[in-house]
Parts: structure tokens; sequence; C-alpha cells
């Protein structure tokens, strides 16, 4: 273990909290820590790093260099991530150096489909048909047995749609297994779903647990567009949605922060449909419009401290902004209709090109109910994409 202090007391000047990634959400992570004078240390590996304007301590490295392993090590009191994709290996090394919450164990179960969609069938809890495929011959049985619409998905290291392709069950599985270009993938059956939800749980170190109001997801070219909470669902969808969220940071023994995606299909059933073992895109109306936004209760959470109230204050829209709603790669759009408004808040990430459709940041709309906060965030959006066009 570290020789460092064994205390992670707020404000400690000889605490320093470790962030595998520099993304987005570690930048936010940084910003919420920076307010309670928490020092960080992000370690990059030699991504994209929004993060480093805000940390106190930049290790610019991959994450298989010893070297920055040593640096973390040396510098960081505990650690935790603000991306899954980090190898084992690295996660098991910093590990044996110091605490790293969620746990290494944990973590690999989320990053990889395989592992993750396993976990919930041993657990009984509910998830969509699967099949774990390994070759073309494994592929046809499963395909046969499916019998249907399904989606083929890499077990690993895909987002936001990527990795991903849905099969109407008919194709030839070997046209689909050359074409697929992996060793290892899971086929899900389709799901007809009416919505997709979200719930981000919070698990302490004595294993309270505490969950936000369910989101509401939609989705723009495999990328999460907009979230609106509360969530338009029955009372009863959104206990048992929280529930659900709770056995699974449970059983996986979780500390920290876990977001838990589920669609729901039109007889009310809601199956799991990804874990996300970080702060999480649709909770990030929590930093406006929640008694604790989800960065704060993850900093509480890994360091032992009390879990903070996750009252919604104000019914509200994340409308992300994708990098198709910039004029150019680096002309910024003109945000004063956002600030025409006074009840929406803009948070962009720092990063220098808007490239496709990356999330360059979001805005979050509060408001007297939610679907008043839709038309304004939808109305938003519109303009952004028109001006972005006439450019």
């Amino acid at each position: 273990m570290s020789c460092h202090p064994s205390t992670f007391e707020i404000g400690n000047p000889d605490f320093t909290l470790g962030i595998l990634g520099a993304g987005q959400l570690g930048r936010m992570l940084a910003l919420a820590a920076r307010r309670m004078n928490v020092r960080t240390v992000v370690w990059t590996g030699g991504l994209e790093a929004p993060a480093v304007e805000l940390a106190n301590h930049v290790i610019d490295k991959p994450f298989d260099d010893p070297e920055a392993r040593r640096e973390f090590c040396a510098t960081a009191t505990l650690a935790t991530v603000e991306f899954e994709n980090i190898p084992r290996e690295t996660l098991d090394s910093v590990s044996r150096c110091m605490q790293l919450f969620p746990s290494p164990d944990a973590i690999a179960i989320c990053q990889n489909r395989a592992r993750e969609k396993s976990f919930l069938r041993e657990h009984g809890i509910p998830c969509t048909w699967f099949a774990v495929v390994s070759s073309v011959e494994e592929l046809a049985a499963a395909m046969k047995e499916l019998n249907g619409p399904g989606v083929l998905k890499t077990a690993a290291f895909g987002y936001d749609g990527k990795g991903q392709v849905k099969l109407d069950g008919k194709e030839d599985p070997v046209a689909v297994w050359a074409a697929f270009e992996a060793d290892r993938a899971v086929l899900e059956g389709f799901v007809p779903f009416e919505k997709e939800l979200s719930v981000m749980v919070a698990r302490g170190s004595d294993g309270t647990m505490v969950t936000y109001d369910p989101a509401e997801n939609r989705h723009r070219h495999h990328i999460l567009d907009v979230s609106i909470i509360p969530a338009r669902v029955s009372d009863e969808v959104s206990r048992q949605a929280q529930e659900i969220a709770k056995s699974v940071a449970a059983a996986l023994d979780y500390r920290g922060i876990l977001g838990v995606e589920f669609f729901l299909l039109p007889n009310g059933t809601l199956l799991v449909n990804e874990m996300a073992p970080r702060p999480h895109n649709s909770g990030h109306h929590t930093i406006n419009a929640c008694a604790t936004s989800q960065f704060e209760q993850q900093l509480r959470a890994v360091c032992g401290l009390p879990l903070g109230s996750t009252r919604l204050l104000s019914p509200v829209v994340m409308l992300n902004l994708l990098g198709d709603m910039w004029p150019a790669e680096t002309i910024l759009p003109d945000w004063t209709p956002i600030f025409e408004d006074g009840e929406t808040f803009l948070h962009l990430y720092g990063k220098r090109r808007a490239i496709g459709r990356r999330k360059m940041g979001h805005v979050n709309v509060l408001g007297a109910t939610a679907e008043d906060c839709l038309k304004r965030a939808e109305a938003l959006k519109s303009l952004l994409l028109e001006q972005a066009k006439r450019s």
C-alpha cells in the first residue's frame, strides 16, 4: 500500500485524489474537488484530456507506462476512474499501491459486455436475451436460437453506438462474422422498448446507498441527445428502476457512483442494458438540478464520507452539445440564446476542435415541468443546428 497518510479528510493538503482518465468526466470531477480544496492528479493514458486544466498534477503518458504508474502511485492517496476502458493490468497495479474505488473487479465486469451480461444473468438481474460468440459457428448457432432480430456487439470497448450492428436474423453468419472484424462478441435479442431510462446509484464505504430520480433518455445518431428528469413513467416503474440499480451495486460490492441503463418495455417490464462504473452522461443534470451533484457524490463515496442528498430541486432536461452544432472545428456557436433563458446553464468541456459528433458540452434546462424544459431544450438544439448549417 501507499505510504501516504490514511486520512481522506477533505481539505487535508497531504491528500490527493488520483483519477485514471482525464476526459470531460474527469474534468467535472476535478472541478467538484477544487470546490472543496481537494487536490487531484490525473493520468491521461495518452488520450485527449480536458481535465488537465483543472487538475493539480498531470501525468500525460500511456496506461502501460511503468514510470507513469510509479509517478501516479507516488502522488495519489487513493484513486478512482473517470472511464472504464482502462487495462486490467493498470487497475491491478494501482490497487496494489493504494485503494481504488470502484474495485478493479467491478470495473472489469462493466468494461466488457460478455462479462457484464453474464454477471447480470448469474445474479438474477433482468436483462435482454444474449449469447457470447467467439466464432462463426457460435454466431450461427446463436442466430438460430434467437430466431429473430438482434444486435451484434463487440465484447469490449464499445460506446455511443460504436462496435455494433443490427441484424434482422436472415443474414448469412459467415458474411456477418467476416465483416464484423472481432474475435469475441455478444449477440443480443432486439428489444422493442418503449423508453430508455437510467438511474444513478451511489454506494458508500458502509454499504449505504442512495439513488437519483430515473432519467428518460433519447439518442441522436446512437449518442445521448437529451435526458428528461424526472422520467415520464409511473411511480412504480421509477421505484423498480431504483431498486434494481441498488441490487446491481450491491451485487458488485460497489463503492462510488454507478450508472445503470434500462430498456422499458410496453408492458412495464424493465431490462438492464448496460452499467457504467463512473459518473454518467445522463447524470449531468445533477450539477444544477439536484442537492448533490453526481461528481460530489463520487468524491463522498470514494473518500468514505456520508453520501449527499439526491433530492431533485427542479424538473430539468440535459441537452448534449455535439460537434455538429459548431459552425466549424474551431469556431464557437453563438451562445446568446442560452444565456437569454434565465434557467438554462452552459457547461463546456474545453475541447479544442469540434469534430463530427464529439461531445463538446451540455446545457441543463430547468423549469416548472419536464415538458416545458424539453420544449425549450429542443428549440435550443434546433437553433444551434440551424446556425451551424448556415455557416
